[in-house]
């Protein structure tokens, strides 16, 4: 009588290597964008403040915060949506304000974020606050999922100061001394971040000034186009003559 044969089975293949905790991304997260939180938290208070005393409801700094989220060009906007200024010109006034963010695309990291609904709102979410702490040198480590978590963590920042300043807007003055110098102060700190990081990179912080030397000059009523616009052009020249210089070294 014949002995059936025993099956052999495989060998235990090794379990995958576990993918990382959301959570402690999420925590990661949030320990990073606590400096920029302590600015956008009074800034976005400021802007609540100036979405009631403008006349409009509460829900608009929410809706405005959550929806458009332009930093800048919200307070602009509630000026244009009071004068019932035409689309064309608000249009116009967004991609005047917001054209820099077109130069930050290419070097923000969005090659790390996977998922066609998780990049739709990291490019959504790409602020100068963003683009300043995901591009320095201790963020080329940063997974997708980090990345995530700063930018909503710092859009809900802005969110809540806004609501909040919205709700206390009858409690609290329309001029508070300081509140309107929060983002100057927030984007000196990340310039000078920046400028820690990259110390053998001089040429750069003095484009920057002479940039906006200049843009006051020549163009006084125009000043913020035509500093970023000299600067863009500056930063360019530099790029493509250090490449030149490269091949030959």
């Amino acid at each position: 009588m014949r002995t059936p044969p025993v099956a052999v089975s495989d060998p235990p293949r090794p379990a995958p290597a576990p993918p990382p905790r959301l959570r402690s991304e999420a925590l990661a997260a949030l320990k990073d964008s606590g400096s920029v939180g302590l600015g956008l938290l009074p800034l976005g208070l400021a802007f609540g403040v100036f979405i009631t005393h403008a006349g409009l409801p509460w829900w608009c700094a929410s809706l405005f915060t959550a929806v458009i989220y332009a930093g800048s060009f919200e307070f602009l906007l509630v000026g244009l949506a009071l004068a019932a200024a035409p689309l064309a010109t608000v249009a116009l006034t967004a991609f005047l304000v917001n054209v820099r963010h077109v130069f930050y695309a290419l070097s923000f990291p969005l090659h790390r974020v996977h998922g066609r609904l998780a990049r739709t709102y990291s490019t959504f979410a790409l602020t100068d606050e963003a683009y300043a702490l995901t591009t320095g040198e201790q963020a080329r480590s940063w997974s997708g999922a980090r990345i995530l978590w700063l930018q909503a963590f710092m859009q809900l920042y802005w969110v809540g100061g806004a609501t909040t300043g919205a709700l206390l807007g009858s409690l609290i003055p329309d001029r508070v001394t300081g509140l309107d110098f929060a983002m100057t102060a927030l984007f000196a700190v990340l310039a000078l971040d920046a400028v820690a990081e990259r110390r053998g990179d001089l040429p750069t912080p003095v484009l920057a000034l002479l940039s906006a030397l200049a843009a006051r000059l020549v163009f006084p009523g125009q000043m913020l186009l035509a500093a970023f616009t000299l600067f863009t052009a500056a930063l360019l020249v530099q790029h493509l003559a250090t490449s030149k210089r490269l091949p030959h070294a």
